[in-house]
């Protein structure tokens, strides 16, 4: 078997993101472990792991220059902890956002790993401070947060604790990178992170505009993925903005007063419950048909949408 990497890979958490991550850094030539409590959720998430993968052979989307059975012959799994990790040099923790839960995890892994082995956290809203503090390998934690999912969105945000070492997220901004995913470092804790922020901008307009009926629900998600998404889908916004002027201090002064006089009518933020969260449910839903199927057909649509677009990108970095 060729390109295969040094070291084990353990994931704690058999659901759908630790499932993704498997299957990310087996792409990459990694020894994956994947945990977890019960042999039939392990077994259960191998099973998927191979169904997605020989999905994504068949439309010739598998990542990687790893072949299918090489890919998951990388991919175990182990219901003993201390077996999980013997020989792990990094942990990409995946169990629901529970903090209890998650600082009962750490203070495990805590105990069993060496001064050498990272230990990551997919969580996407729980801050590196309250999930890591007092843990005696605190230098060697880090969130390394994903985008759902990630086998098909590269983007990981690293963010550190405040004693973590900096080698510590060199290593990982180095892993990320090599197993094909998009890593950016953020210099210092901030609630949401940097995606969920954006995101949470974005959804608290939308809402404001269906609650004050500018605009349908369906509408206002055809604004983002037939405008500003097929922009945003190259282009950051501040990248965006530099171009739709002479540079971004040009968009600034150009289009700066304007900005602020619509910002200035943004609403307050919403309470996201009664009749407006009603309104939007009921929009997305189509009128006939079983609801899990709905979502299913949907999240299928999205990961074939993101995994040509993944493979478009691509190959325009390489013209």
């Amino acid at each position: 078997m060729n390109d295969l990497q040094e070291g084990n890979i353990v994931i704690i958490g058999s659901g759908l993101i630790g499932r993704s991550w498997a299957m990310v850094f087996a792409s990459g030539g990694f020894r994956v472990k994947l945990y977890d409590i019960v042999q039939e959720q392990v077994s259960t998430a191998l099973e998927d792991i191979r169904k997605q993968m020989e999905e994504l052979k068949k439309s010739e989307m598998l990542r990687g220059s790893l072949s299918l059975e090489d890919q998951m012959a990388l991919v175990s799994g182990c219901t003993d902890l201390k077996d999980a990790l013997h020989g792990a040099q990094f942990i990409q923790e995946c169990v629901p956002e529970n903090l209890d839960l998650k600082r009962k995890i750490f203070s495990e892994l805590d105990r069993y790993v060496n001064d050498s082995t990272i230990i990551s956290s997919s969580t996407s809203c729980l801050s590196p401070t309250s999930m890591f503090s007092g843990l005696q390998h605190v230098k060697n934690c880090i969130v390394a947060h994903p985008v759902n999912p990630p086998y098909y969105v590269p983007l990981v945000e690293l963010v550190p604790h405040p004693q973590t070492e900096m080698a510590t997220v060199e290593r990982t901004y180095n892993l990320m990178k090599k197993v094909g995913q998009s890593p950016v470092k953020l210099m210092k804790e901030v609630d949401g992170f940097v995606l969920n922020r954006l995101q949470y901008a974005v959804i608290s307009e939308a809402w404001r505009l269906v609650q004050d009926r500018v605009i349908s629900p369906r509408d206002v998600d055809l604004v983002m993925s037939e405008g500003l998404g097929l922009r945003y889908a190259f282009l950051g916004p501040l990248e965006t903005a530099h171009l739709n002027a002479e540079g971004f201090k040009s968009y600034c002064e150009r289009y700066g007063e304007g900005i602020k006089r619509v910002l200035a009518t943004f609403g307050p933020v919403p309470e996201f419950d009664g009749e407006t969260a009603e309104k939007i449910d009921q929009a997305l839903w189509e009128d006939e048909g079983d609801k899990d199927d709905q979502l299913k057909a949907g999240r299928e649509y999205r990961n074939t949408c993101l995994s040509h677009l993944a493979k478009l990108k691509k190959e325009m970095k390489k013209n």
